[in-house]
């Protein structure tokens, strides 16, 4: 089956974490990482707790930026398959089985937990203004990439080792759109891409950004969907879509561990 490790992006988590973690099915999840982004809360004090192996970030750096510590370090412990799994107990960790079922079988580098496929994302209260920004940014992005994805802004996502250790995931942005860049690249890499159907919660405690944050995200996930249609064209050469620059090379490049000096065994939870 290969080794699967979870990652839990992490910002003032602390009064969802619990329970969360529970839910993480552990006979198919080998192990659970959370990065902290300098919460204000006690994220880190919960997961210390709980035993989570944590990093800290000293200063907010950012969901792009916590992602990228959360898959260094799950490909550094030698994952095999990395599940993202927000700790604010939106999504269902019940459903990591069936997430990652398409990549064990070697049908796809990614997965999407989709909140519309087969669904309509609202019932379970998504914000009207989000559900169809987030459909026209899918439309789009589906006619620009030549794919048929249901949503492509979901925050519950598998990914395999091979995809990660190959697109330049080091070179995206630290803010949300990091998420739009991933998937550009996944398809300029020529991986394939699935997704199952997922139910969501929208509970008071559920992390989301703000409706001018939102449209500063749409606004970036256009840019890299023009990015991305003048690099195939030869017309730029943009270094997200070069394979160069992938990931291999970026790790010895900009490894936060390496940055930190890293030399002794590690505790549970760690600053960088």
């Amino acid at each position: 089956m290969g080794k699967v490790i979870v990652v839990m992006p992490a910002y003032n988590a602390a009064a969802t974490l619990l329970e969360t973690y529970r839910q993480i099915p552990k006979d198919v999840v080998s192990e659970v990482l959370l990065v902290d982004d300098a919460s204000r809360d006690e994220t880190v004090a919960v997961a210390r707790k709980l035993k989570i192996p944590t990093l800290v970030h000293p200063e907010n750096r950012g969901y792009g930026a916590n992602q990228k510590t959360c898959y260094t370090e799950a490909l550094r412990r030698g994952a095999d398959i990395v599940v993202m799994l927000h700790p604010d107990y939106q999504y269902d960790p019940r459903l990591i089985p069936d997430i990652i079922q398409p990549i064990q079988e070697g049908g796809a580098d990614l997965v999407l937990g989709s909140r519309l496929l087969g669904v309509d994302g609202r019932e379970y209260g998504m914000p009207a203004y989000k559900y169809f920004s987030n459909r026209f940014l899918t439309f789009v992005e589906n006619r620009v990439m030549g794919t048929r994805l249901s949503e492509m802004h979901t925050g519950y996502r598998a990914y395999s080792r091979r995809l990660l250790t190959t697109i330049p995931y080091l070179r995206n942005s630290d803010d949300f759109v990091f998420d739009s860049q991933v998937l550009f690249q996944a398809v300029a890499f020529g991986f394939n891409i699935a997704e199952i159907s997922v139910p969501c919660r929208y509970i008071p405690e559920a992390s989301s950004i703000n409706f001018v944050r939102s449209l500063r995200y749409g606004f970036s996930t256009l840019e890299v969907a023009a990015q991305y249609a003048l690099h195939k064209r030869g017309w730029i050469k943009c270094p997200l879509f070069r394979r160069d620059f992938a990931s291999l090379v970026a790790l010895e490049e900009a490894d936060p561990l390496r940055e930190a000096g890293e030399t002794k065994p590690e505790p549970t939870t760690k600053a960088i």
